[in-house]
């Protein structure tokens, strides 16, 4: 007697009668100790994702992945792929059942293992986040939303019958903020498609935004929801090679927790820009505090800007100009340390990383900064001496396109100096920001962490506190998690981190501080 795959997947998960190898029965045994699964209520799955088919790649996904992954203590995984690997010569309409079955094989090995596995397309026919973008977009184009439904009813036909607990479907990877109305008609038509034929499949949308934000009218369609764990940034894209400039480029080195002030100034006469980003910045001296000096890091220059450093007197008005100068960024070399050419604004976008230094004249009650002409520029570090305190006080500035200029009350107490209104990101400010809105949609339906961790160039003490307050957070909530990734630069194992111990694992280098912490939470 020949067991084939699609009998395997079936009867494991359905436990049938028939079941007489040892090696099937077992696997049949740890799929069905998997944990119940409902779109109202996941349970805190924790485990990783697997790159064997995301963004160009087409691999067969790796047993030993998922046999690590379960001696190691963790019971999911996500596949993020992307759907012109399964496709035939370009034709949306038309499906590889070689790069099919190795899919089927990727699912038969989570329920050899006692593995939840999550189907996602990461780059779906008319949606992707990564580049280049799909064309025509899914929200906008009826035949693509219907190739889409039929990409979407394969997979559902091929898994049907497989509990949920086994086996979810990730519809879309971190839709941006798309218009509710269009939003709702693809995944309606995407569940309905699905459901035509596996009904009771459970499906789990990211959230908008990138996947930060709940969307509370998913809840009609009977679905759960994924978040995303990379706030802030700064510290999970630090000098990643995929992101915009200023995280690509950024000289300070992250922090955690984050005791930082928004550093973004504007020309008031900027077009599109809000009013609070119109405001100067402010830093304001308490009585007595003998400020001396002013350090400020310029970062990055648009186009061009004029920034002036005016005195401020007790009422706050500005009087002498203290600074004046104008940023022309270009091309070739000049006062500016990287040329950016930003072919979609044509103009220059230059990084400076450039320190200029302000002497404060006795008695001056505060400072502003203000661009008076130009675009816009940001300040990547702000440095203060008083005559009461030894050597410089430094504040680190984040680049805040929403926010309002830093405004700053500066008062010298225990020989420190002390600021007032900088701003604090740690374990609280992360609960309160991306936690408790969640816990609104849980009044309604299911969430899971489907991705997190930060690329390896983050000094490794700081990503391990920043997970340590992520990941106790959410074991409060209660919610499952899975990384980003197993095996790579984001990950537990060949990480490539300069700053980490290794230890061998089954021929692969495992981050042991980071294994450690994953297995503790």
């Amino acid at each position: 007697m020949k067991t084939n795959r699609r009998t395997f997947l079936k009867t494991s998960a359905l436990l049938g009668a028939s079941l007489t190898f040892p090696a099937v029965a077992a696997a049949a045994s740890l799929a069905d100790s998997m944990p119940e699964a409902s779109w109202k209520k996941l349970p805190r799955w924790r485990g990783f994702n697997l790159l064997e088919k995301f963004c160009g790649r087409n691999t067969p996904f790796v047993e030993d992945d998922f046999r690590m992954i379960h001696d190691l203590g963790f019971n999911f995984v996500r596949l993020p792929m992307d759907y012109k690997g399964w496709i035939v010569d370009g034709d949306r309409r038309k499906f590889d059942e070689k790069t099919l079955k190795e899919i089927d094989l990727a699912v038969e090995y989570g329920m050899k293992y006692g593995i939840h596995t999550m189907i996602n397309f990461h780059r779906a026919p008319g949606y992707t986040v990564a580049k280049p973008q799909e064309n025509p977009l899914v929200w906008d184009d009826q035949e693509t939303l219907d190739i889409c439904a039929l990409h979407w009813q394969t997979f559902a036909k091929r898994y049907a019958g497989i509990p949920g607990k086994n086996v979810s479907f990730n519809l879309f990877n971190e839709p941006a903020n798309i218009e509710i109305g269009k939003f709702m008609k693809v995944h309606q038509t995407l569940c309905e498609a699905i459901r035509a034929v596996d009904p009771n499949r459970l499906i789990i949308c990211d959230g908008m935004s990138w996947g930060t934000k709940p969307t509370m009218e998913l809840a009609e369609l009977k679905v759960a929801q994924a978040t995303r764990g990379y706030m802030p940034m700064e510290i999970s894209h630090y000098h990643a090679t995929w992101v915009g400039d200023y995280l690509r480029n950024m000289k300070r080195l992250p922090t955690w927790p984050i005791v930082s002030v928004n550093g973004q100034l504007f020309y008031p006469g900027k077009a599109g820009i809000q009013e609070n980003q119109k405001a100067p910045s402010v830093i304001r001296f308490a009585p007595g505090c003998g400020m001396t000096q002013l350090r400020f890091r310029v970062g990055q220059v648009s186009s061009f800007a004029r920034l002036l450093v005016e005195a401020l007197d007790a009422n706050g008005k500005p009087g002498a100009v203290l600074f004046d100068h104008s940023y022309r960024p270009g091309p070739g070399e000049g006062e500016w340390s990287e040329v950016v050419f930003k072919e979609e604004w044509k103009c220059y976008q230059n990084f400076y990383h450039k320190d200029e230094t302000v002497e404060i004249p006795a008695g001056t009650r505060g400072v502003q900064l203000r661009v008076v002409s130009g675009d816009w520029m940001s300040v990547e570090e702000l440095g203060f001496r008083t005559e009461k305190t030894d050597g410089e006080t430094a504040f680190p500035c984040i680049a805040s396109w929403g926010d309002r200029p830093f405004a700053l009350d500066l008062d010298v107490q225990n020989g420190r100096l002390v600021a007032d209104g900088a701003s604090k990101k740690d374990a609280a400010w992360h609960w309160k920001e991306y936690v408790e809105p969640w816990q609104q949609w849980e009044k309604l339906g299911g969430v899971m962490v489907g991705e997190f961790g930060a690329y390896n160039k983050t000094p490794h003490d700081v990503v391990l506190a920043w997970l340590r307050d992520l990941m106790g957070n959410w074991k409060k909530a209660g919610w499952g998690w899975a990384m980003w990734n197993f095996r790579g630069a984001i990950g537990v194992m060949n990480s490539d981190r300069a700053d980490a111990r290794y230890v061998d694992y089954h021929g692969l280098q495992m981050d042991k501080k980071m294994m450690d912490l994953l297995q503790e939470f």
